[in-house]
């Protein structure tokens, strides 16, 4: 269930995009056009990846290097590749292009070349990739090689730049090439339109753009090295099944290789033959790549999959080229994983897994008992429901949805689930589910539906109750799904950003709604509230809560882990944040991807084994079950769609928050097949997946693309694992209190669960109390904090009290359900403004920002002046950001206590985006606020770059309101 990134980024506050304002920091100038007639022209297709030319000589040339000479008038356009906010600065000339947003856009700069300089993006975060060099030379021409020495073997020149119109002095293997490989006419295997930039009359290609699919070798005969460089044309794919090697003949080990930089143009490549001279060595052709992708019939081949190449000769100095490429220079895709199988049985299928030793995989269920099995839940009998989406990726007509819940049951222990039961049929595109409060909470958009169970636990006990409506499924994949129970008593869920949904009670006024296309939402059971919870990432699927409560969900396409903080706004594959004034967003926790390459998370399918298998994940899952399982608690499982694996990643704190690191896959299934959705905890430990099976592994709106006949469920079992029937219903509730202390989240959770469900007990209240309190497992007393607060245990005057406890997952937890039903008193609000100021926890700061949001802006001053004085929190995830979005509506209510706020704190961010905020109000009133920071500024002994940047930006938003 992949998308192809599309990010559609707000414009950042102009004054990221200005590098000062003082002299020695100076203003870079807007579009410079002269006006007068340019004596050369550049055009540039810029990308995150990078600068890369559009035509003539640096035509595929990424971040190539622009010459002109002095005295020349050069204008160089960018035009935007993406929609991704693009712009470009020449460093020194102090002149940069404006700043363009939509895919296609352009923008340009003209100006007399009389000195080097540096070229590059300066939005934030994008010169790693976007920087080249501007070169004034004496002349275009000086310096540049264009003659070498065809290399010769008994006294005759060799065929290496193929002007010969054959494949003489070279032997073929495969089909590749052959002597229809020799192009005169390179329309034969390349389009009209191709530039391809070869010499003479001939070039050699093993397929070009239009017949790729041959692969084989092309080796020349041996020859004497005589001179000390060489220089030869290449272009084709960036893979590694594509290249060029050159091989010592006597050992035949081959110490240079090169591939093609996916594009058409042939590019001059040099290398340095010193430590060859007089030996003999021989070229080898290599095209190893087909380009098809056979697992998804739809996606397009790769039409890189070849190799091209063209005259190779020798120099007695070292040639220099304009073009010049080289292996630095280029991402190589690997080879293809492989993936040994596909379309197995189920038992197949379970005995080419590879798992841990000491663990085992058993197939509980497969098709024809479970078929298309979307998500999964379990009971507290310990029984597995399976909901089957036979509808996807369709909704049906009204009436006719095929889609049904199932119970499933180990009656023997055997890990065999002999018992099937249907418990309804006729759903419509059910995307995801969960047990609890004596019914099914489903989620089949546009509605999210409660079906009652009747006393056998088998039964609907009456018809489905529409408790929400208005979910988007014009993207059928991206709807409500991944439904879990938080520790505080919700119901909590993710969203795709290709859905666009507008949420509320059955008959609510859009006013009354809340709209979602991208996050992480919750809904109460028993006060029937919905929320959005946070906004942002892709198409999570995907959610869990750590041992401390927090939770995190795993994304597709873009970077694929995010803690998330309620009322954040994360990183967005595609749209933009519904508050035009987020300006920027909290990214991923990650240090790293599980796909290869800077092309793209795409560009890396089924070539990404290497660094975890790819970029579609699936699932969410904190092993936290028995101990001799011997696994790490802060690990968050997720599977891997493409990588065809469940990958681990190590949750670690860090300031507010957390990062995470690669840990080790868990689990290989080595089939392409395999598609695993969601994990469970039963009673015993082990642990239920449920797996799509699908020859397809990517959404497509065409139903016919599915295989519509296959479903498994796995069990995951350690071999210490001891099967357990259980029934926690049957349970008093001061044993519901003491199973707060197990090991095993399965009953940590139902209980709590439970608890909630049976309400206010004054006999547990206190047992809960004597855990918190007594109990020295800082994850036991946060239990104890959850399970009173769902069963009314613990007052606000409470909560209060605890904002003083001595450990700060408490205290932080404490100001968390303060504000968990939006109603903050003023006794509230001025306790949160104490200990903004004088709290030394991070994690106690983000949750004072994150309760900021439920608080209205007029009484959000204090707390907020506060938590902009801790300088520490500057490089911090997550505060920077979040003190912004509770401070960003204070500019309407007083600018300039808004800009005194912002010019107190070094927190980044808030004087560039509150100057930003306040131009935005565009008033007479607001530009006198920007004149009077402007005054500020300027008198300030030793301003800061960003003070000068920040003159820079009011200079700008005070010119255009002229």
């Amino acid at each position: 269930m992949t998308r192809d990134r599309v990010k559609n980024v707000l414009l950042i506050p102009l004054l990221t995009f200005l590098c000062g304002f003082l002299s020695e920091s100076p203003v870079w100038a807007q579009d410079s056009d002269s006006g007068q007639e340019p004596d050369r022209e550049y055009r540039l297709e810029s990308k995150i990846t990078g600068y890369t030319g559009i035509e003539g000589q640096i035509a595929g040339v990424r971040n190539p290097v622009l010459r002109a000479e002095r005295g020349e008038v050069v204008k160089i356009t960018i035009v935007n590749g993406e929609t991704l906010a693009h712009d470009l600065v020449l460093e020194q000339l102090g002149i940069r292009t404006d700043i363009i947003v939509d895919e296609g856009a352009t923008s340009s700069i003209t100006f007399t070349a009389e000195q080097s300089d540096t070229y590059f993006c300066s939005i934030p975060g994008h010169r790693a990739t976007m920087e080249g060099q501007f070169e004034v030379v004496e002349s275009m021409g000086g310096g540049e090689v264009t003659e070498g020495i065809v290399p010769r073997k008994n006294g005759r020149p060799l065929n290496f730049n193929f002007e010969m119109g054959s494949l003489r002095d070279w032997t073929p293997e495969g089909d590749a090439f052959t002597d229809s490989s020799v192009l005169y006419d390179a329309t034969k295997l390349y389009s009209e339109e191709a530039d391809l930039g070869f010499n003479d009359s001939y070039f050699l290609s093993s397929g070009g753009t239009r017949r790729h699919q041959q692969t084989g070798t092309l080796t020349s005969v041996s020859f004497e090295v005589t001179h000390p460089y060489a220089s030869f044309l290449v272009s084709g794919g960036a893979l590694e099944g594509t290249r060029v090697e050159l091989i010592w003949a006597d050992t035949e080990a081959i110490f240079f290789e090169i591939t093609g930089n996916s594009h058409e143009r042939l590019r001059p490549v040099v290398v340095d033959l010193q430590d060859q001279m007089g030996e003999e060595i021989y070229i080898r052709l290599v095209d190893e790549e087909t380009g098809e992708v056979p697992e998804i019939a739809y996606i397009s081949p790769n039409q890189w999959a070849h190799i091209a190449f063209d005259d190779f000769r020798f120099y007695e100095e070292r040639p220099s080229f304009v073009n010049e490429i080289s292996p630095e220079d280029i991402v190589v895709l690997p080879m293809r994983d492989i993936i040994k199988n596909s379309g197995l049985s189920g038992e197949d299928a379970v005995r080419e897994m590879e798992v841990p030793e000491g663990f085992t995989v058993q197939l509980a269920a497969s098709e024809p008992d479970v078929v298309r099995p979307i998500a999964m839940a379990i009971d507290a009998r310990g029984r597995i429901w399976i909901a089957e989406a036979h509808t996807y990726p369709e909704k049906a007509p009204e009436g006719e949805g095929g889609d049904r819940l199932l119970i499933f049951e180990d009656t023997t222990g055997d890990g065999k689930l002999d018992s099937r039961k249907i418990f309804m049929e006729g759903l419509n595109l059910i995307s995801g589910f969960e047990l609890g409060f004596g019914g099914v909470w489903v989620g089949a958009a546009p509605e999210l539906l409660y079906i009652p169970i009747d006393e056998s636990g088998d039964k609907p006990a009456g018809p489905p109750e529409v408790l929400l409506d208005g979910w988007g499924y014009e993207d059928t994949h991206e709807t409500l799904n991944s439904f879990r129970w938080g520790p505080d008593g919700w119901l909590y869920g993710t969203h795709g950003v290709f859905t666009h949904s507008n949420v509320g009670k059955p008959g609510a006024s859009d006013e009354e709604r809340q709209k979602i296309n991208g996050g992480v939402w919750r809904y109460h059971p028993t006060r029937h509230e919905f929320e959005v919870f946070a906004n942002g990432t892709s198409n999570p699927w995907g959610i869990d809560f750590n041992d401390y409560g927090h939770s995190f969900i795993t994304a597709c396409v873009i970077p694929h882990m995010f803690h998330i903080v309620r009322g954040a706004r994360y990183d967005r594959q595609a749209g933009e944040h519904f508050n035009q004034y987020t300006y920027n967003d909290i990214q991923t926790i990650a240090d790293h991807v599980h796909w290869v390459g800077d092309r793209g998370p795409h560009a890396g399918n089924y070539r990404s084994g290497s660094v975890g298998g790819g970029h579609a994940h699936a699932g969410a899952m904190f092993y936290m079950g028995n101990d001799h399982w011997g696994l790490d608690r802060n690990a968050i499982w997720m599977n891997n769609i493409h990588g065809y694996r469940v990958n681990t990643d190590h949750i670690e704190r860090e300031g507010s928050g957390y990062t995470a690191s690669h840990g080790e896959d868990f689990l290989m299934t080595h089939d392409s097949w395999s598609q695993w959705l969601d994990y469970r905890i039963d009673p015993a430990g082990s642990v239920f997946a449920i797996d799509w099976y699908d020859k397809n592994q990517c959404h497509s709106p065409n139903a016919d693309v599915h295989d519509k006949t296959l479903g498994r469920i796995y069990k995951i079992s350690h071999e210490q694992d001891e099967w357990v029937q259980t029934d926690l219903t049957e349970k008093s509730s001061l044993e519901l209190v003491e199973l707060q202390l197990v090991d095993n989240e399965f009953y940590v959770r139902h209980a709590r669960r439970l608890l909630q469900e049976r309400g206010t007990d004054e006999e547990v209240h206190q047992a809960l109390w004597n855990m918190l309190e007594g109990n020295p497992d800082i994850t036991r007393k946060l239990r104890a904090l959850w399970a009173l607060y769902v069963t009314a245990g613990v007052s606000e005057s409470d909560l209060l009290d605890l904002t003083n406890h001595e450990n700060e997952y408490v205290r932080s937890w404490a100001v968390q359900l303060i504000a968990d039903d939006g109603q903050i008193n003023q006794q509230a609000i001025d306790r949160f403004a104490g200990l903004a100021e004088n709290d030394s926890s991070a994690m106690v700061r983000l949750q004072l920002a994150s309760a900021l949001l439920q608080v209205a802006p007029e009484k959000r001053w204090e707390t907020l002046e506060g938590l902009v004085t801790w300088s520490e929190d500057a490089d911090d995830h997550n505060l920077p950001l979040m003190v912004w979005y509770a401070a960003e509506p204070l500019a309407e209510l007083d600018a300039k206590r808004a800009a005194d706020l912002a010019m107190s704190t070094e927190l980044p961010y808030m004087l560039s985006y509150t100057i930003q905020r306040i131009g935005a109000i565009g008033s007479d009133q607001s530009r006198e606020i920007l004149q009077q920071i402007d005054s500020e500024l300027q008198n300030l002994e030793n301003p800061s770059q960003s003070d000068h940047e920040a003159r820079a930006t009011i200079n700008q938003l005070l010119s255009q309101a002229e």
